[in-house]
């Protein structure tokens, strides 16, 4: 069972059980905890081996979602990532907000921006990758953590990317105080780029929070570059 299955289920268990504990106070039948009981665990069921944990996301992400800083990060964290990328020349293919949206174009967990990442995976395959192409990836990993901790003092999000870097970077052979220093160099590297291009940053964040076209948060970007001062 995924671990966000495990987390739905937590919630589940907690929720039926206040049900259980206030139900004789505001007269609830205790048909209705059972019933729900049983339909909860049937659904967890089902989404850990129908849907491989995606359902589970989903929920969680829609609960989530009532907080309004929640997607605030999100689409904070998700606009460093795209602008880093674009800045590197890493081609941006899309972008998700939400883990419902991401379940509709086949994308697997919460979402996020989606990169043209064929030459990173053929080097990968063939077990050997040019420092420039390691470097502009890591960069781009890190950036969503920067991002968030730029505009919010802290960051919520950034545990797949950290996954992603280090996975990458075991199979290359780095040891693991090897990749947390690169992790680190990173995040510095990241933190530059986008300290650097600030304004492109506040617009492009205002462009995929009204949901605007890769192809128009581009534009955008490139219109804030032209437009601000030469220090």
């Amino acid at each position: 069972m995924s671990q966000t299955s495990l987390n739905l289920l937590a919630i589940s268990i907690f929720l039926m059980t206040l049900s259980v504990l206030l139900g004789p106070l505001i007269h609830l039948s205790p048909a209705v905890p059972a019933i729900a009981t049983f339909s909860i665990l049937g659904i967890v069921t089902f989404d850990s081996f129908s849907l491989q944990g995606r359902g589970g996301t989903i929920i969680l992400d829609w609960i989530a979602s009532f907080s309004p800083q929640h997607r605030d990060r999100i689409i904070h964290h998700e606009a460093g990532h795209f602008l880093a990328a674009h800045l590197l020349n890493i081609p941006v293919t899309g972008y998700t907000l939400t883990a419902w949206d991401a379940w509709k174009q086949g994308q697997p967990g919460q979402g996020g921006v989606t990169f043209d990442d064929g030459e990173l995976a053929s080097q990968l395959e063939r077990g050997t990758i040019s420092a420039q192409i390691l470097d502009r990836y890591c960069t781009v990993w890190m950036a969503g953590i920067v991002a968030e901790t730029l505009v919010f003092n802290d960051a919520q999000g950034g545990t797949d990317d950290k996954s992603k870097l280090a996975g990458v970077l075991a199979g290359l052979g780095f040891s693991a105080s090897a990749s947390e220093q690169k992790q680190r160099f990173h995040l510095l590297q990241a933190k530059t780029l986008l300290q650097a291009n600030w304004s492109s940053y506040q617009a492009l964040v205002k462009s995929m929070e009204q949901g605007a076209s890769v192809r128009d948060c581009q534009r955008i970007i490139a219109t804030a570059e032209s437009s601000s001062p030469i220090l």
